[in-house]
């Protein structure tokens, strides 16, 4: 009998926000996997590492990321490992920071496996909602909506869909930062947006944006566009 595949959310960055769900697993694991930059240490492991046992058999993704270009085969190796572990009759839990399915890496093995093998998610705090607390901001209220944007969209894709945003969220601001700024000023919204950086995290940072001086941002970091009613 074939093993079953987990893609465990470990939250946004504090240990603490890991859900009692996905702390049990990773601690019952025998095998898990997660991603990693390459070269470095991975983040999805350094907010689970309390709960990881020290037999646990550990399976490294190891990912050479590059701006709008999401590598295939990073993840074909993955998944022929975590298959061989499967087709063994070994459940693996794989680490996804933030939310296995809100732009979480898992999505890209859950692709290549989930047809083959069992398969369950387990969800986890998201770096939108986390950001949103870290700035006291309430995403939608009533019947408002909200939309999500990459920071690596096109920027006049991005101009004319903000346009048209009652509150929107931007992501992974990165080295992008100047020229979201220059497009939200364009747009009147200056005012309305915040920005912030490794949200639930000891060097977390919530800043207006208009009063934000740089001009690059970390990966983890996100701008939230939205009137502030009172």
């Amino acid at each position: 009998m074939s093993g079953k595949l987990y893609g465990i959310g470990v939250g946004p960055g504090d240990p603490e926000l890991i859900t009692l769900k996905a702390a049990r697993m990773i601690e019952s694991a025998e095998v898990i996997a997660y991603p990693a930059p390459d070269p470095g240490e991975s983040f999805a492991r350094a907010i689970a590492a309390k709960h990881i046992a020290g037999d646990t058999r550990e399976i490294v993704i190891r990912i050479a990321m590059r701006a709008g270009h999401v590598p295939s085969e990073p993840y074909d190796r993955a998944a022929e490992a975590i298959a061989a572990e499967l087709e063994e009759g070994r459940d693996v839990v794989v680490l996804c920071e933030g939310d296995p399915f809100f732009y979480g890496t898992f999505m890209y093995l859950h692709d290549r496996l989930c047809p083959r093998f069992g398969c369950e998610i387990v969800p986890g705090v998201s770096s939108l909602t986390a950001v949103a607390a870290a700035a006291s901001r309430p995403l939608t209220r009533r019947t408002g909506t909200l939309n999500v944007f990459p920071a690596t969209l096109d920027p006049a894709i991005l101009k004319a869909r903000l346009s048209e945003s009652e509150a929107a969220a931007i992501l992974k601001v990165g080295r992008h930062l100047p020229q979201l700024k220059e497009l939200i000023a364009d747009l009147g919204r200056l005012d309305e947006a915040v920005y912030v950086s490794h949200a639930s995290l000891p060097q977390q940072k919530v800043v207006p944006l208009a009063e934000l001086e740089a001009d690059e941002a970390p990966y983890f970091s996100m701008i939230l566009i939205a009137k502030v009613e009172r």
